[in-house]
């Protein structure tokens, strides 16, 4: 596929919160990654606001486990809450991905550079991303390297079809919709044989509204041209 990367993303816990568990500080995760933590790793290895980071499909490589641990959220009001979190343990995800440039941001038309993107994509995964990586929570920290999506022995291989529900499929931005808008997608994926095929955003129906919001702006002040970027890296060795 164009512009396409192919990774390996591990850790030792993921947490890809089920908005539904969150009530009264409890926390419980999804049993997949989401398509919007997925992206947001891709946005950890390389981003623009030029660009649109589009997941293709992730392959689930280790057993399904959790564990539950007693956390003490953070509160800034003073309190002893002890919390139940139920994480992800030990896992291992093969993902598909591509960029095109974002049609809601004609305003960045002068730093399309398709090529330039690809290649600082690639040598950003190379050397493990150019900003922290990790599985839906800060404290999930994980490493990506490259690799040849569908390689190696996966656990769900040949296991057929597992039907997950309804999940949250991601979040809409108004710089990535055009709507001057914050909303959440809600999907009901399937697993064949431990890949996951993601539908596009704009090919969910299930979209409910969050609140109003307005587009960050960007412009040549604010914005390092993908030229520069570039030479600025193989300066570096990068």
């Amino acid at each position: 596929m164009r512009n396409a990367i192919e990774f390996e993303v591990y850790g030792n816990y993921a947490l890809f919160t089920d908005p539904l568990t969150k009530m009264g500080g409890e926390k419980l995760s999804y049993q997949v990654p989401t398509y919007q933590a997925l992206k947001g790793i891709v946005e950890s290895i390389y981003w623009k606001p030029t660009l649109l980071m589009v997941v293709d499909k992730v392959r689930v490589m280790n057993p399904i486990k959790m564990e539950s641990k007693g956390i003490r959220p953070i509160e800034y009001g003073g309190g002893n809450t002890l919390a139940n979190y139920t994480y992800l343990k030990d896992v291992k995800y093969q993902v598909r991905a591509h960029f095109i440039f974002n049609p809601h941001r004609p305003d960045m038309a002068f730093d399309r550079n398709e090529n330039k993107h690809h290649n600082i994509l690639k040598r950003a995964l190379k050397v493990g991303g150019r900003r922290d990586i990790f599985l839906g929570a800060r404290e999930c920290q994980a490493y990506v390297e490259p690799c040849v999506f569908g390689e190696g022995k996966g656990y769900y291989d040949n296991y057929g079809e597992i039907h997950l529900g309804t999940m949250v499929h991601g979040i809409n931005y108004p710089d990535e919709t055009g709507r001057n808008e914050m909303e959440v997608r809600l999907w009901n994926p399937v697993m064949k044989d431990g890949v996951i095929q993601f539908i596009r955003p704009d090919q969910c129906l299930q979209i409910r509204k969050i609140k109003d919001m307005q587009p960050k702006h960007f412009d040549q002040s604010n914005v390092e041209l993908v030229d520069d970027l570039l030479l600025r890296l193989e300066r570096r060795g990068e």
